[in-house]
């Protein structure tokens, strides 16, 4: 592992040296640069990035959202790849309130307020968890949405602080589908049926036809992100 203590530069040395890097080369890079301090984030929509990174290396953690508001297949995937990758370590970040005592204070937020269900249950638990890492991996790809037409394969992550690594950033929907088919990857039964993008089963819905993968979360509510990726 190199070890450095500038990991902004490194970051952003990176976004330059990386831009056009394959999965592997950045996951080769992600696990040169920071061993075991590194987390690979997954919503369980699939298994395709654990896979990809589980290549490079054997054992390392994954982090999951476990908002309380899945959707019963969503947490089947999740202990599936428990069961398929012995040397992953799924860390479930929650909130600190259960959603039973979260409803009892505010009531249904995720109607009300998705944003600031968002924040409680998703992104407090993430920066939380995140602070214990120096990088983290994310599924995020470019045409996943116009918000992220523009992913870097590597960037510094100004809002938690450390380095984030995209290797997929430039897959297309049919690379991606491929590679799923071909090497016979995990994947969640609800994309089967009509949902690209899968959160909390609450803020999910199917998209309609000519609309991106993402338009099906938080439908109707004027929200395109959780609050994760920007």
């Amino acid at each position: 592992m190199t070890v450095t203590n500038d990991p902004r530069a490194l970051a952003e040395r990176a976004e330059h040296d990386l831009a056009e890097a394959t999965a592997a080369e950045a996951l080769a890079w992600t696990v040169e640069h920071f061993g075991d301090r590194f987390i690979v984030a997954s919503n369980m929509q699939d298994a395709a990035l654990i896979e990809l990174a589980h290549r490079q290396r054997a054992e390392f953690d994954v982090l999951f959202l476990e908002t309380g508001y899945h959707f019963a297949e969503t947490i089947g995937v999740r202990d599936a790849v428990a069961l398929t990758y012995p040397g992953v370590r799924i860390v479930n970040a929650e909130a600190e309130q259960s959603v039973a005592d979260q409803e009892r204070e505010f009531g249904l937020l995720h109607q009300t307020d998705p944003g600031r269900c968002c924040a409680l249950r998703k992104v407090v638990p993430l920066r939380a968890t995140l602070a214990r890492y120096d990088a983290w991996v994310t599924g995020v790809r470019r045409v996943d949405a116009p918000t992220r037409a523009n992913t870097p394969i590597v960037q510094w992550d100004e809002r938690n602080g450390l380095v984030k690594v995209n290797p997929i950033a430039a897959w297309s929907d049919e690379e991606f589908a491929a590679f799923i088919a071909d090497n016979h990857i995990l994947e969640n039964p609800l994309v089967a049926e009509g949902y690209p993008s899968i959160g909390c089963a609450p803020c999910t819905a199917k998209p309609l036809p000519g609309q991106d993968a993402r338009s099906g979360r938080w439908a109707g509510q004027g929200k395109t992100e959780c609050g994760l990726h920007g």
